[in-house]
């Protein structure tokens, strides 16, 4: 049920606060209207009796108190899915960001989702080659296994992930394989690295990414990778694909 406010009381940062709110959740989305008619949006994080307090995604620059009109959508932050998602680039909450048309969703998805009984998940037996030498023969991936690769400043992490995007995909299946990709809190010029890479090989046609830059919304970042998870789940749940996450880098996510 979408109600609409305009008792925002104070903006600091990238928080607004909106006083005599109803029915408010933590973890809803907002939009905010402001004076020049245009539309930012937001995710409430603290709901304290009728107090509610807002992050907004783009910012608080140019927002005034007095002419900003809020609307609480009543619903958790969800990602618009459809099989077109294949070859785009997204920021970290799933706008495009490489010019091309808005998803038109076959399904939203609660970037929220409920975690999978790890008891109930097949044993993981299922090898994917990376076409990285030391991680085939000496620390394999498998299907259902998580793989952390640790670096530090001047190792060439970013062409690690980069090389794993490319190369990655489970020998001997009919199934087709898809990458998704995300990156935290990196640089323009690493986000256009990444970009660059699968585009010229090619591999760009079978993954998706999200990209948050280093200069982009905390909360925004925080997001990102349940975002990544929730186009993978639909990837591998609702178009029967072998899917490969990569997540880059978490550090700047922590």
């Amino acid at each position: 049920m979408l109600k609409e406010y305009k008792t925002v009381t104070r903006v600091y940062g990238p928080l607004m606060l909106v006083e005599s709110v109803e029915g408010a959740k933590y973890g809803h989305i907002v939009d905010i209207e402001i004076a020049d008619g245009t539309t930012r949006h937001g995710q409430i994080l603290q709901v304290e009796k009728d107090k509610v307090l807002v992050q907004v995604f783009e910012g608080t620059e140019g927002i005034n108190v007095n002419d900003s009109t809020v609307r609480f959508l009543g619903k958790p932050m969800e990602l618009a899915l459809s099989p077109e998602v294949l070859g785009r680039v997204f920021d970290g909450i799933g706008n495009p960001k490489d010019d091309g048309p808005a998803i038109i969703a076959e399904k939203k998805l609660n970037i929220n989702g409920n975690p999978i009984n790890p008891y109930a998940r097949d044993f993981p037996n299922e090898f994917i080659q990376t076409g990285i030498s030391t991680i085939d023969g000496l620390n394999p991936l498998v299907r259902g296994q998580k793989l952390p690769i640790f670096s530090g400043a001047g190792l060439p992490h970013d062409d690690i992930a980069a090389q794993l995007a490319r190369q990655a995909t489970v020998l001997g299946e009919g199934q087709t394989f898809a990458v998704v990709f995300a990156a935290m809190g990196i640089t323009f010029e690493a986000a256009q690295f990444f970009i660059d890479d699968l585009t010229n090989t090619g591999a760009i046609e079978r993954a998706v990414m999200f990209i948050n830059l280093a200069n982009d919304p905390a909360i925004e970042r925080i997001a990102t990778p349940r975002v990544a998870l929730t186009a993978a789940e639909y990837l591998a749940f609702e178009m029967d694909m072998h899917v490969l996450v990569i997540l880059n880098d978490m550090t700047n996510y922590c």
